[in-house]
C-alpha cells in the first residue's frame, strides 16, 4: 500500500533543499507552498518571473497536485496562459510520480522561451520601425507613383475644389454687385446732391480763387480782319 503522506514529506524535503530562496510552505494541513521561477537574464538582464502555488492532494502523486499563478512580472496574459497549460500537460504525463520539480522545471524552461521571444519582438519592431522610415523617406524624394485609381481620385477632389473657389468667387461678385449704388440711388438717397455745387460757391463767395494768367486781353490778341483777309468777298456774304 502506497504511502502518500512519506512520498510527500520526502519530496518537500528535497524542494527546500533545491529552492532553499523560493521555497515557502504556507500550510501542513493540507500541505501548500509557493516557489518563485525567475528566468535567466535576457537583454539588458531583464527577466522575467512567476510565482507558483502548489497544494497536494490526499492520494498525490498518483493524483495530480493543484496548482495555480499567484504572482507574475513581465508576462503578458497570452504567457500566463500558455504556462498553466504547460503545467496541465507535464502533470498528467508524469501522473503517479512526484512531479513538482518536473513542473518547476517546465516553466523554468518556459520563462527563457518567453524572455528570447521578447528580444526577438524587440528586434522585429526595430527593424519594422527602420523599414517604415525608410519607406516614408522614399515617399518624400520620390512621390507616389500615379495609377489611374489614385489620379481619379485626385481629379475628383481637385475638381470639387476648384468648384467651391468659383461658387465663392461669384457670390462675393453677386455680394459686391449688391452693394454698389447707381446715380439714381445715390441722388434717391440724398437729395441735396443736385444743389452741392451751387452751395459750394455761395459758401466761398469772393473766396474763390481764379488764375487770371489764364486768360488774355482782347487787344492782346492777332486776330486777322476780314478785310485783310484775300479770301473775303462781301458778296459771297450777301448769298448767303
Amino acid at each position: 500500500m502506497t504511502d502518500y503522506s512519506e512520498e510527500q514529506r520526502n519530496e518537500l524535503e528535497a524542494l527546500e533543499s533545491i529552492y532553499p530562496d523560493s521555497f515557502t510552505v504556507l500550510s501542513e494541513k493540507p500541505t501548500t507552498f509557493t516557489i518563485t521561477v525567475t528566468s535567466e537574464a535576457g537583454e539588458n538582464d531583464e527577466t522575467v518571473q512567476t510565482t507558483l502555488k502548489f497544494t497536494y492532494r490526499e492520494k498525490y502523486p498518483d493524483e495530480t497536485p493543484l496548482y495555480e499563478i499567484v504572482s507574475q512580472e513581465n508576462l503578458d496574459d497570452s504567457d500566463v496562459m500558455d504556462i498553466i497549460k504547460l503545467l496541465e500537460q507535464q502533470a498528467e504525463e508524469n501522473l503517479g510520480m512526484v512531479m513538482i520539480f518536473t513542473l518547476v522545471s517546465a516553466v523554468q524552461e518556459k520563462l527563457n522561451e518567453i524572455v528570447d521571444q521578447i528580444k526577438t519582438r524587440r528586434e522585429e519592431e526595430k527593424k519594422q520601425k527602420e523599414r517604415e522610415a525608410e519607406e516614408e523617406e522614399k515617399q518624400r524624394f520620390h512621390g507616389t507613383p500615379v495609377t489611374i485609381e489614385n489620379f481619379l481620385n485626385w481629379k475628383a477632389k481637385f475638381d470639387a475644389e476648384l468648384l467651391e473657389i468659383k461658387r465663392k468667387k461669384m457670390k462675393e461678385e453677386e455680394q459686391a454687385g449688391k452693394n454698389k449704388l447707381s446715380g439714381k440711388q445715390l441722388f434717391e438717397m440724398d437729395h441735396n446732391l443736385d444743389t452741392s455745387d451751387i452751395q459750394f460757391l455761395e459758401e466761398a463767395g469772393n473766396n474763390v480763387e481764379v488764375d487770371e494768367s489764364l486768360f488774355q486781353e482782347m487787344d492782346d490778341l492777332e486776330l486777322e480782319d476780314e478785310e485783310d483777309d484775300p479770301d473775303y468777298n462781301p458778296v459771297n456774304l450777301d448769298s448767303d
